[in-house]
Order: C-alpha cells, then structure tokens, then sequence
C-alpha cells in the first residue's frame, strides 16, 4: 500500500514541475532567444535484494532542460542586437551570482555605467570581463563579435575595436538550463571558447516555443495529472476497506 501511495504521489509531483514548465513556456513565446523548458522523466532502477523495481524520484533538476532547437531570425537593423546562427555557439554573460553563464538573448542595451547588457539584465562578457563602452557616436557589432564604436567627438568616423563578444559552445558539454533561464555547466565549470563563432548583427533570435506543441501538452499533462490522482484516491479506498476488515464486531 505504501508503495501504490508512494508512486501516485510522486507522479502528482512530476506532473505539477511539468505543468509550470508547460506554462512558463507559454508565457515567454515572444520572449527572444528563449529556449523553451523541456520535461525529461528518467527512470531509476531500485532493487530489494530478489529483483529490480522500476521507480522514479523527480526533481526540479531533473525535470527542466532546454529545447536545443534554434528560434525564428528576425531582422532588425538595430546595431546592438545580434542573433547566434550555430545552435551550440551561446553567448556568456555574469549571472547572478557572479560566475559565467550562458544565453542566446541578443537584444543588448547600454546602461548608464556603460556596460553591456542582455535584455534581462545580465552583464555581457568579452575577452577579459563585462564589456564596457566608452562614450561613443556609434556603435557596431561584426559578425566575429567584436565590438566596435566611433568615440565621441572622433569627426574621422573611424571604428576602433574595444572588445570581442566571449562566444562559447555547449557541443560535447553537460549543461543544464537553470531558473534563470541560462544556460550553465551541470556541476559547476565553463564551457569553451568558440573562436569560429559567428553572430548575424541588426537581427534577433525569436523563442523557439511552439504554441501548438505547447497547448497540446497541456492537455495530456493535465489528463495524466488525473490519473495519477484517481490512483491516490484509489489507494485511500483500498486502505479504508483493509481498515474496515480488520475492524472487530462490537
């Protein structure tokens, strides 16, 4: 009994991390370079001495990966945006805690300090650290990555390279996608550098979310939530007619 309350459980469990992933994907459809949470379920073999027991024990690790598929291109002309064409060439960024971490977001801004930045806010890093812009009247991404501006009050109108995007590749590499929506070496560590990496500047990756596919799994997600459900009131049922066998006449 224990074990039939044990694996309905842990299927309730499973399917609710699987619907968040389902709906966070929904959620960021239009979000760029956004790679769309992917639902693994492993199974794990257990024994009890005489045979094996297929059992699992999802976890919010094992559960959220990221769809490798690239996004949609879309032109911008923006100077600052740039689109990643080789599905494993990620660009690094400083994640929260400080350390590398990687991202398809192109959508750069420049804050008020001058550093580069990704559309949700994480510091984009080059050769030697967060890339910083001098005061400039324009400026310019190559399809090596490197970065180039036009200092201010230069009337000569000619670029000077400042830095280089680090470009990295997850090919061969363990990674994981955290909830933050980057990508990161599973159990700490940095991938490396891509230096035959190219980007597409003045254009964007889109998310690569397909609503469809999305809505779809919703369904079947939520009919085998009910399943998984209808077993654990199964199991409350059968225990209460245990109980009620045992029960002496008084």
């Amino acid at each position: 009994m224990d074990k039939l309350v044990y694996t309905a459980a842990t299927g309730l469990r499973a399917h609710m991390q699987a619907q968040a992933a389902i709906a966070n994907n929904m959620a960021n459809a239009s979000t760029t370079g956004f790679r769309a949470d992917r639902v693994s379920f492993d199974r794990i073999i257990l024994s009890d001495g005489t045979s094996q027991l297929s059992a699992r024990a999802p976890t919010s690790e094992e559960v959220r990966d990221a769809d490798r598929a690239p996004g949609a291109m879309q032109q911008t002309g923006r100077p600052l945006d740039v689109a990643l064409g080789d599905r494993d060439t990620w660009l690094t960024v400083q994640g929260a805690d400080g350390s590398e971490a990687y991202s398809r977001r192109g959508d750069f801004t420049v804050s008020e300090s001058g550093t580069l930045q990704t559309g949700d806010g994480f510091l984009v890093m080059g050769s030697s650290g967060p890339i910083t812009l001098p005061p400039y009247e324009s400026v310019s991404i190559g399809s090596d990555g490197s970065v180039s501006i036009v200092p201010q009050g230069d009337k000569s109108g000619q670029p000077q390279v400042i830095d280089r995007l680090k470009l990295v590749s997850s090919a061969g590499s363990d990674t994981v996608k955290g909830l933050d929506n980057l990508l990161h070496v599973r159990g700490g560590g940095t991938l490396p550098e891509n230096l035959d990496g190219k980007v597409t500047a003045g254009a964007l990756e889109g998310s690569n979310v397909n609503m469809t596919e999305a809505l779809v799994d919703m369904i079947e997600n939520q009919r085998s939530y009910e399943l998984q459900a209808n077993l654990l009131k199964e199991a409350k049922s059968m225990d209460e007619s245990s109980a009620s066998v045992m029960r002496l006449p008084g």
